[in-house]
C-alpha cells in the first residue's frame, strides 16, 4: 500500500494568570485526496491585549484560515491559496476594527501557520507567535518576531493581522523529514522558557505530545509568565514516498480500450464514427444509449501503454477539464456509469478546428480576428485563474463552431501548479508544445509562465492575419539563446498594409522573445488589440536608435566596417 503523510499532534492552551484566554490554535488534517492535494494545516494566533476583541480576532483568524484554505481550488499552489485567504481575513479584521469606538484598539492578532503538503512545509507568519523545528536534537526557530520594545517592560507589535490593509506576511518553504517536530508557541511561553528547556521538556515527554505541550505551558507559568499560554506540537511519522512501480500500477488501473469501430459499444456508449486519430489518441463520436445524447470519447493510444508520463498527462487532462468552467473551454463530462476502460467523455461540438477555418479564410478581416482572439484569451484566462498553464496553444487545439463560438479543446500538456508541488517519481518536462507556437524561453529550457501562453496567442493572431509566423520557421528549428539573439520580428504590415500601426505594435509585444518585455495578462493584450496604444503609435516616429537600438548599432557597425574596408582599399591602391 502506498505511503501517505502521517502526523501525530499535541495541543494545549491555558489562560494563565490572565482573566481570559486571548490565544487560539487549531489544526485540520484531512484524509484521502484532500490530504494529497491540499495537505494538512496548522495555525496559532495571539489576540493583541489592547484590542477590545482580542480573542475574537485570534479565533476568527485561525478558524477562517483552516476553513477557507481547504475551499480554494485544488490546482492552486499552497502559497497562492494561503495568501488569498489571509488577505481576505486581514481586510475583514481591518474593516471590523474600523467600526469600533477606538479604531486603534481594533481586531488585531498575531498569526503563524504551517501547511504540510507532500514532502514540504510551507510557513506563513506575522506577529510574535513562533514556529520552531526540532530535528535530531537541534531546535531551530523558523520565524522572526515582528515587534519592537517601547521600554524594558512594554513591547508593541509592528506587524499583525488587522493592523494595516496592506498585508506584509513572511513566507518560506522547506523540505521535511520523517521524525521532524514542529512547535507553535505564543509569546507567553517562549519569552519565559529558554530553548534548551523547551528541547528537554519535549524529549522528556516521549510520544505524548499533549503532555509535552502541558509541560511547556506549566514551565512558563512557573517562570512568571503574565500572559496566556498556548502550545501546539506536531510530529511527522511518515511521508508520502510513491515508488515508480506503485505509481505506474495506479496509472494503469484501467486498461486501454481497443480500437473502436462504428456500432461497437463501450460502457454504454455506441460508437457512431471516428472523428480524428493521431499518434497520441483517438477521438470518436458516440451516442449515450441511456440519455440519447451525442458525446465524444477520447481514448489513449496503445503506443503509450507503458509510458507513465503520458498516462499521467492523459489523466490530468480529464482532471483539468472537470475543474475549468468557461464557455471557451471544452467541457469534460463526468461519467455516470462505472468505467471499465481508460477514456474521457467530452461534449460534442459541431464545427471545425481553427486550422481548418484558417484554410477556408486565408485573409480574415481584423474584426473577425479580434473576435477569435478575445474568446481564446477568455479561455486561457480560465486556466490562469486556477494556476494552470496550457503550454500547447495552436490552431489545431482550438475549435470554432458555425456561430463563431471559440473553444480550447485540448489540454493534455497543461501544467497544474498545485499538482506540481506533490512529489512523484514520474519525470516531467516543460517542452511539450508545438515548437512554432512554443515561447523561446521554454525552448531554451526555462519553465513556462503565463507570458508563455500569451506568446502562443500572439503567434496565432499574427498567423490569422498574415498566413505566416512572426519569425518564420526559424524559431521552431533552433533553441540556443545565441540563435535567438539573431531573430527579429517581421512586421505584419508587410503582408497586411491595411493593419493599423498600433495593432502591429500589439502583435510585436505579444511575441517578443524576452518574456519580461511581453504581455503577462490576457486582458492587456486584448485591450491593445482593440484600442490604439500611444506607445506603439509614437514609436513609429521615434529615431531608429530608440525604436531598435540593436538594429541601429548593427547597422552602424556594418557601415563602419564598409568604410574601413574602403579606406584600406584606397590606401592600398595609392
Amino acid at each position: 500500500m502506498p505511503r501517505t503523510l502521517q502526523i501525530h499532534l499535541g495541543q494545549f492552551s491555558d489562560r494563565g494568570v490572565k482573566p481570559a484566554n486571548e490565544d487560539f490554535h487549531g489544526a485540520l488534517i484531512p484524509e484521502g485526496e484532500a490530504l494529497t492535494l491540499k495537505g494538512a494545516a496548522f495555525a496559532i494566533a495571539d489576540g493583541m491585549s489592547s484590542s477590545e476583541s482580542a480573542r475574537l480576532a485570534a479565533e476568527y483568524a485561525v478558524k477562517g484560515f483552516l476553513n477557507d484554505y481547504f475551499a480554494t481550488p485544488d490546482s492552486w499552489t499552497v502559497r497562492h491559496s494561503v495568501e488569498k485567504v489571509l488577505s481576505a481575513l486581514n481586510r475583514w479584521l481591518c474593516g471590523q476594527g474600523a467600526q469600533l469606538l477606538d479604531p486603534a484598539r481594533g481586531m488585531v492578532t498575531t498569526f503563524s501557520a504551517l501547511v504540510l503538503k507532500s514532502t514540504t512545509a510551507y510557513l506563513f507568519h506575522i506577529g510574535d507567535t513562533r514556529i520552531w523545528k526540532l530535528r535530531e536534537g537541534t531546535l531551530e526557530p523558523l520565524t522572526q518576531d515582528h515587534h519592537c520594545w517601547a521600554s524594558a517592560e512594554r513591547v508593541y507589535l509592528n506587524r499583525a493581522l488587522g493592523i494595516d490593509s496592506h498585508l506584509d506576511i513572511d513566507y518560506r518553504s522547506l523540505p521535511v523529514e520523517m521524525g521532524d517536530l514542529f512547535l507553535f508557541t505564543t509569546d507567553g511561553v517562549h519569552e519565559y522558557v529558554p530553548p534548551l528547556e523547551i528541547k528537554r521538556l519535549i524529549g522528556a515527554s516521549g510520544d505524548n505530545l499533549d503532555a509535552a505541550c502541558r509541560a511547556l505551558t506549566a514551565a512558563a507559568r512557573i517562570a512568571g509568565s503574565p500572559d496566556n499560554l498556548t502550545c501546539q506540537l506536531l510530529r511527522i511519522d511518515d511521508l508520502p514516498a510513491p515508488d515508480a512501480e506503485s505509481v505506474f500500477q495506479a496509472l494503469t488501473e484501467l486498461p486501454f480500450p481497443p480500437l473502436l469501430e462504428p456500432g461497437m459499444i463501450l460502457d454504454g456508449y455506441r460508437i457512431l464514427r471516428e472523428i480524428h486519430a493521431s499518434p497520441t489518441s483517438q477521438i470518436y463520436l458516440a451516442l449515450d444509449d441511456t440519455s440519447g445524447k451525442q458525446v465524444v470519447l477520447k481514448t489513449p493510444s496503445v503506443n503509450f501503454e507503458d509510458d507513465p508520463g503520458y498516462l499521467e498527462r492523459f489523466r490530468h487532462e480529464e482532471w483539468v477539464g472537470r475543474r475549468i468552467d468557461s464557455p471557451h473551454v471544452l467541457k469534460v463530462i463526468e461519467p455516470v456509469r462505472r468505467r471499465r476502460f481508460l477514456y474521457h467523455i467530452l461534449e460534442y461540438l459541431d464545427g471545425q478546428t481553427l486550422r481548418q477555418w484558417m484554410a477556408e479564410h486565408p485573409r480574415p478581416t481584423l474584426t473577425e480576428v479580434r473576435g477569435i482572439l478575445e474568446q481564446i484569451a477568455r479561455g486561457i484566462r480560465a486556466f490562469h485563474r486556477l494556476d494552470m498553464l496550457h503550454r500547447d496553444l495552436k490552431p489545431e487545439n482550438i475549435h470554432i463552431d458555425h456561430h463563431g463560438m471559440v473553444r480550447i479543446i485540448d489540454f493534455g500538456s497543461t501544467k497544474i501548479a498545485g499538482i506540481a508541488e506533490i512529489a512523484s517519481p514520474v519525470e516531467h518536462t516543460d517542452l511539450l508544445g508545438t515548437r512554432n507556437y512554443t515561447a523561446p524561453e521554454i525552448l531554451c529550457g526555462e519553465p513556462a509562465t503565463t507570458s508563455s501562453d500569451l506568446f502562443a496567442l500572439g503567434v496565432i493572431a499574427y498567423e490569422l492575419l498574415t498566413g505566416h509566423l512572426p519569425y518564420g520557421e526559424r524559431l521552431g528549428r533552433e533553441i540556443s539563446a545565441k540563435w535567438m539573439a539573431r531573430l527579429s520580428y517581421v512586421s505584419a504590415r508587410g503582408e497586411r498594409p491595411d493593419l493599423p500601426v498600433w495593432v502591429d505594435g500589439a502583435l510585436e509585444k505579444a511575441v517578443r522573445l524576452d518574456p519580461k518585455r511581453r504581455y503577462t495578462i490576457e486582458t492587456e493584450l486584448v485591450y491593445d488589440f482593440l484600442h490604439p496604444n500611444a506607445e506603439f503609435t509614437e514609436r513609429r516616429h521615434r529615431p531608429l536608435m530608440e525604436r531598435n537600438p540593436t538594429g541601429f548599432w548593427r547597422g552602424a557597425a556594418l557601415i563602419s566596417l564598409l568604410v574601413n574596408l574602403a579606406l584600406l582599399y584606397l590606401r592600398h591602391r595609392g
